[in-house]
């Protein structure tokens, strides 16, 4: 019988996709020394398997990261402790991930230059608050917000394999 985190990281893997093994490890919300024996325990167990010589994770080799999945997860790593980990999916696009937070829905949305009138076809509903990522804050006067509560967020890797995320207030 596979234990709630093996159903965890599997469920993770099937909907987003190849992801990096540091991203798992930090939604496992364990020590990391134990995340990574886990996972290794998993591999041996050939349940998941290296990709892209072993810096992402996935559940067959060929699987193919998607870059605004990754940094939406890297945003979704920082509600690790707080975020029940069967309580977060893919979204409808134009957003990458939708959690719950307590009562409260989220989505994250990953905005390249150019992107901002991907906004318009967000469809806030009561008590959704979005998380907007930019590649530089200084976008985010350019953009015409959603009816929603919103917050900005970076991510910026500066030469790491795991990037600092910075949150800023957003408007209505």
């Amino acid at each position: 019988m596979p234990s709630p985190d093996e159903i965890h990281v599997i469920k993770w893997l099937s909907q987003y996709g190849a992801l990096p093994q540091k991203q798992v490890v930090k939604l496992l919300n364990m020590p990391q020394n134990s995340a990574e024996k886990f996972l290794r325990l998993l591999k041996a167990d050939m349940r998941i398997t290296d990709v892209g010589g072993g810096y992402y994770l996935g559940l067959d080799p060929l699987s193919q990261p998607d870059q605004r999945i990754i940094l939406a997860v890297w945003v979704l790593t920082q509600f690790a402790n707080t975020v029940d980990p069967m309580a977060h999916y893919p979204a409808t696009y134009p957003s990458q991930i939708a959690f719950l937070k307590g009562d409260i829905s989220y989505e994250i949305i990953v905005l390249y230059e150019g992107e901002g009138s991907l906004l318009k076809l967000l469809q806030p509903e009561e008590d959704m608050k979005y998380i907007i990522v930019l590649p530089d804050i200084s976008m985010a006067h350019t953009l015409k917000l959603p009816k929603a509560p919103c917050l900005f967020a970076t991510v910026d890797f500066t030469g790491k394999d795991e990037p600092t995320v910075r949150f800023y207030s957003g408007g209505m």
